[in-house]
């Protein structure tokens, strides 16, 4: 078992920087402005043969006084951390120097008897004897620190893997199936994920833009193992202004191709709006396959419903084979039933078919309506396989592929579709160009230049002796 070690402190102090130089990675949001880190963010940390878990946490701040405002609920993310954790980093500011905040903060660690490791961050440009005197919060000597240069970076690391035991290579974490929970803002994406899994994992909060990052969450049911990814929700892009929200809708979109199934939440008491379609569409765009989850719905009147219920015919009439679910995240109600869904989605996105099968279908596909003529000769395709997973990819070889219509493609992925019942995932057929073995050669028989120069001369001659006539 791999030590959890956690990032504590103030806002904006540089917890999501030092992160991000501890992962080698740039998984947390990093800007100038207090309180982006709204969740718990988890990332994995080697050297020298040595890992760990750290934990990216938003900031506990003046404002956790539980008077609901949503810094109570980043603290309370904070706490989480803190008792989960088995180590614990300090994280304060050498430019502002002891906060009262950080004095609050010392009290309640040293209640806890967990190890502590004071780091002062920001020392470029200050004087080394700044951070003396964080003497005063009891943890011993800090150690200085510029996480956004990278300096004092190894020397923390050092510090924090001398007592490690060497990494079991034997052990490994187990991979899960990645499920993606995107929509717009406020859909109850982040209510969704604490219910699927039985905590509150994430902060729910009743704002638009609450979950700026996205949160992989690894969680097991039923003896299988899953990711779930809590993004961002995306506007429409003219109502992005803020430079924050534009990074989180990049990462939104990541998290989408990163995922292997996605579950569009959508708010029934809203209704299916363009913004629902262009995230539908994004998701097929990208191959992923998709359930959609229509939630609030316990909260609507039958008359509410069936208006719904009539949208959906009419604005996902081209999308049949994607599964559909009536929800309600805060109660729970249907939310168990996303997970049958969620698994023959992935099973039809990567599903195994050989060679010999996919060519014996196209071959039915082809006798039950041919493909159309292109110039007076039959476009002909020979045989089928399988050229990739999520989505399924086939791949047919032939004559004049270059010319099948767009028609005539859809015709046969509904085909594909149909004949391997595949749910939830969209599927792509691509053509590829028989080679002619004899492009490029020479015949034997042809004629040389000087051959073909008296072969035209005599041409002529008869024309000429022709006009005589």
């Amino acid at each position: 078992m791999k030590p959890v070690i956690a990032l504590i402190g103030r806002p904006n102090v540089g917890k999501s920087t030092l992160f991000n130089q501890l992962t080698r990675s740039r998984q947390a949001l990093v800007a100038d402005l207090a309180g982006l880190t709204r969740d718990r963010q988890y990332g994995e940390v080697n050297f020298e043969g040595k890992s760990f878990i750290v934990v990216d946490t938003g900031g506990i701040g003046e404002q956790d006084d539980g008077t609901g405002v949503i810094d109570d609920y980043m603290a309370a993310q904070s706490q989480t951390a803190i008792e989960e954790a088995d180590r614990i980093i300090f994280v304060v500011d050498s430019r502002a120097g002891i906060t009262s905040a950080d004095s609050n903060i010392a009290k309640q660690l040293h209640t806890l008897g967990k190890p502590v490791i004071l780091v002062a961050n920001k020392i470029d440009g200050v004087h080394e004897a700044a951070t003396s005197e964080f003497f005063a919060l009891g943890f011993g000597e800090p150690q200085p620190l510029a996480a956004s240069h990278g300096r004092g970076v190894t020397n923390l690391l050092e510090t924090l893997t001398a007592d490690l035991p060497e990494q079991n290579t034997a052990e490994q974490i187990p991979e899960g199936m990645r499920i993606a929970i995107i929509g717009r803002p406020n859909v109850g994406k982040s209510t969704l994920v604490n219910r699927m899994l039985g905590e509150d994992r994430v902060v729910t909060f009743d704002m638009p833009g609450t979950t700026r990052d996205s949160i992989y969450i690894p969680f097991e049911r039923a003896g299988k193992h899953y990711v779930l990814i809590d993004t961002a929700g995306v506007r429409r892009r003219g109502r992005i202004d803020e430079k924050v929200e534009k990074f989180s809708v990049i990462k939104t979109l990541q998290a989408i191709k990163d995922a292997q199934v996605v579950i569009l939440v959508i708010d029934a008491q809203e209704s299916i709006t363009d913004q629902d379609l262009h995230l539908l569409g994004f998701a097929l765009e990208a191959g992923r396959a998709v359930v959609i989850a229509i939630n609030k719905w316990d909260g609507l009147s039958d008359e509410q419903k069936n208006w719904i219920k009539s949208e959906m015919d009419r604005r996902f009439h081209f999308i049949p084979y994607i599964k559909t679910h009536f929800i309600s995240a805060l109660h729970g109600t249907g939310v168990g039933s996303l997970y049958p869904s969620i698994a023959r989605a992935y099973a039809s996105a990567t599903l195994d078919i050989s060679t010999s099968r996919l060519t014996q279908i196209l071959q039915d596909a082809v006798g039950a309506h041919p493909p159309p003529m292109v110039g007076g000769r039959r476009i002909k395709l020979r045989f089928a396989h399988l050229g990739g997973h999520n989505p399924p990819i086939v791949v047919i070889h032939g004559n004049q592929t270059d010319q099948v219509p767009n028609s005539y493609r859809r015709y046969l992925e509904n085909e594909f579709r149909k004949v391997f019942k595949l749910e939830g995932t969209p599927i792509r057929v691509e053509f590829k160009q028989n080679a002619n073995p004899y492009a490029g050669r020479k015949s034997k028989s042809s004629l040389t230049e000087a051959q073909q120069a008296r072969k035209r001369r005599q041409i002529q001659k008869f024309k000429q002796r022709d006009k005589k006539r």
